[in-house]
């Protein structure tokens, strides 16, 4: 059996995910799920009265054909500007086994099983 999925990770600051939903989905994504997280990097050192706190992210799951994971990758890169410092980060992780993906063929429902 012959995987043919990626998912994409991307880590942006809280407010951030709607432009990479945006840019996935104009470069060919279908959709992408949004989850809350914490966590900082090294240019994101703040404190509250002395105290360090976590600023809060989205992370945005992508899970995209192979054919398309560099053209949306991109995309994301470009419209979140995470080629500079402090925005986030993306990464592709290879998908082994999916399942419950699903397409709209010519007005049928047809979903992908790969186990």
């Amino acid at each position: 059996m012959m995987n043919h999925y990626d998912l994409i990770i991307t880590i942006v600051n809280k407010g951030n995910s709607l432009t990479v939903i945006k840019a996935s989905k104009e470069a060919g994504a279908e959709g992408g799920t949004t989850l809350m997280g914490r966590g900082a990097g090294i240019h994101e050192t703040k404190t509250l009265l002395g105290i360090p706190i976590e600023p809060e992210k989205e992370i945005v799951l992508t899970a995209i054909p192979k054919e398309r994971t560099d053209q949306v990758l991109n995309a994301i890169i470009q419209s979140a500007g995470l080629d500079k410092p402090g925005t986030g980060v993306v990464f592709v992780v290879e998908l082994k086994r999916v399942a419950g993906i699903c397409h709209l063929v010519d007005g049928n429902l047809v979903c992908d099983v790969n186990f």
